[in-house]
């Protein structure tokens, strides 16, 4: 009598993938809803590089400066869970009112820093700049997204800071739900910008 051991052997295959536990995303990121838009369009197209989103919503630079703030707790929630991350991406979000300064950028990349491990790499950006309706943002005011993005900028060319400024992230007509806030698609194209950015 002849067995195959061949449906034993692809039987273990499969298992053992379910075995292994998956890799943990290795990157955090502090900002605000709009950080959540590019997390939530990231997570839906596969990416895994980067955590998901994790309730950021309103946390707009004031909200970082302070490196004991109940942001930086929620942050810390999610490192503890996947490990403290190698790299940061840090959005620079604002309300119109106070808008933000370049002192408040450099205490949130020092924040950032504290909460990573020693040596991460910092990348930062502004909010989503949007080519088709410039001033359409109200939270932020009609030059606060272009504000957020001079300072990534200003930050990515400052030796001292050691931090990269990857590009823009842009919204295109029908891809914004109220002005400011991406919509499923906007969504969808802020995370595939992303995983451009950062695998």
């Amino acid at each position: 009598m002849h067995f195959s051991l061949a449906p034993l052997l692809v039987g273990l295959a499969a298992a053992s993938p379910a075995k292994r536990q998956a890799k943990q995303p290795s990157m955090g990121f502090v900002g605000c809803s709009m950080s959540e838009n590019v997390a939530q369009g990231y997570v839906a197209i596969g990416g895994k590089h980067m955590w998901g989103p994790y309730g950021t919503g309103g946390l707009v630079v004031q909200s970082w400066t302070n490196t004991n703030s109940a942001s930086w707790g929620k942050f810390d929630q999610q490192a503890a869970k996947y490990g403290k991350p190698t790299e940061v991406w840090v959005q620079i979000c604002i309300f119109q009112n106070p808008g933000a300064t370049y002192d408040e950028v450099k205490q949130l990349i020092a924040n950032a820093r504290q909460h990573a491990v020693p040596g991460a790499k910092i990348w930062i950006t502004g909010q989503p700049v949007y080519p088709d309706n410039p001033t359409s943002c109200f939270l932020a005011g009609p030059q606060g997204p272009q504000l957020t993005v001079d300072l990534a900028k200003r930050a990515g060319a400052d030796a001292a800071l050691n931090v990269t400024y990857p590009g823009e992230f842009k919204l295109m007509k029908g891809e914004v739900q109220d002005g400011c806030h991406a919509n499923t698609a906007g969504q969808r194209s802020l995370g595939q910008q992303a995983l451009a950015y950062w695998g």
